[in-house]
């Protein structure tokens, strides 16, 4: 294991890597773990108790933060006509249809963070399936991202909405603030991610779901939560 440098072990020591902490508490001290030079994204991961191989125990969707996410996301929308004069009128970065998906592929171009398309452009954007599925770009009708309703997609994604995904070890990672924040802020935007991912509990899943819940800043250490206050 790679020996982690000075700074990392210094901001470690305020973390009691025994304790469960509260959310406000946890938040509060992630702030203080965010010492590197730029403004540090803060970030959740929670490890649940599904079998991601079962299509019965997905856990997926999304969530409009209230606070955002302090980052610009640049959104590329798959539409044609009337929708793609609406999805530019919205504030798209890019739109487009046929060529788009000649740029991706023959340019190896990814200067887009989510993609929108309209369920008519599905069987267009499905040519690169193979390439936007493994990045998480490919649009999926339960995070909002294949719909006609191209304005409400496009200004969502832009006033802050986050994807969740579980993956194959059955963690869920997602970034949900800026260390600038404050914890008031970072508090709103942690309990409307942890409220959507807890309401999609599977009703296949058994046992114990919040395993464990973790918050950390970019080049921060992690911090363990009350799971089971979480779920209370």
């Amino acid at each position: 294991m790679a020996k982690k440098g000075k700074r990392f072990q210094e901001i470690s020591k305020l973390v009691d890597k025994e304790n469960l902490y509260g959310a406000d508490e946890a938040l509060e001290l992630v702030q203080k773990t965010a010492k590197a030079k730029f403004d540090e994204s803060i970030e959740l991961s929670i490890k649940l108790g599904v079998d991601p191989r079962h299509a019965d125990q997905q856990v997926r969707g999304a969530v409009v933060l209230p606070n955002g996410t302090g980052k610009d996301k640049k959104v590329l929308v798959f539409a044609k006509g009337e929708k793609a004069k609406e999805a530019e009128a919205a504030g798209a970065d890019f739109v487009g249809a046929e060529e788009l998906v000649e740029k991706i592929q023959k340019e190896n171009w990814f200067g887009f963070d989510v993609v929108v398309a309209t369920p008519d452009m599905m069987g267009v954007v499905g040519r690169i399936g193979r390439v936007l599925g493994p990045k998480g770009l490919m649009p999926n009708p339960k995070s909002g991202t294949v719909t006609f309703e191209v304005k409400k997609a496009v200004d969502d994604i832009k006033a802050g909405k986050v994807e969740y995904r579980v993956d194959k070890a059955g963690i869920v990672h997602v970034s949900f603030g800026k260390a600038s924040f404050g914890t008031e802020k970072l508090k709103e935007n942690f309990d409307a991610l942890m409220d959507a991912v807890i309401k999609a509990k599977p009703s296949a899943a058994k046992g114990k779901y919040l395993r464990s819940v973790v918050v950390s800043s970019t080049m921060g250490p992690g911090i363990k939560l009350n799971a089971q206050k979480l779920m209370d």
